[in-house]
């Protein structure tokens, strides 16, 4: 059977490749809005201040618990490994980060953790606090 020069065919619908890009844009924002949520950190007794102002959205937020614990984004860290985990970020200049510390925490651990950040490059550092009424 030959076919003619001018002869028309009939047009198909590739459905396998939409279904292949549809999959790739699913993917594409599940992941964009997994990095749209917001670390809510532990439930903390944190200090009281007047002049307490809301921060942009924070890299990471650092909770200190009574007992002197470290931890960010529900992982435990001792200080070294903070220091290495912070040192090993993409750009550890442009990093935001917040310490939120228990009410109840030595001075001292938060003057530590302060420590190992700028250690690790970090300059742009934030303190939680809540407002007093």
């Amino acid at each position: 059977m030959e076919r003619r020069y001018f002869e028309q065919r009939k047009g198909r619908v590739e459905i396998i490749p939409m279904i292949d890009i549809m999959l790739f844009l699913l993917v594409f924002f599940i992941m964009i809005t997994l990095q749209m949520i917001p670390d809510k950190g532990l439930n903390l007794q944190l200090p009281a201040s007047s002049q307490a102002k809301m921060l942009p959205r924070p890299h990471y937020t650092i909770n200190i618990e009574k007992d002197g614990t470290v931890r960010v984004k529900g992982h435990r860290y001792d200080l070294n490994s903070l220091q290495k985990m912070l040192a090993h970020d993409s750009d550890p200049g442009k990093t935001q980060i917040t310490i939120a510390a228990d009410k109840g925490v030595p001075f001292q651990d938060f003057v530590h953790v302060m420590d190992a950040c700028q250690k690790a490059g970090v300059s742009d550092i934030g303190i939680a606090a809540k407002t007093a009424k």
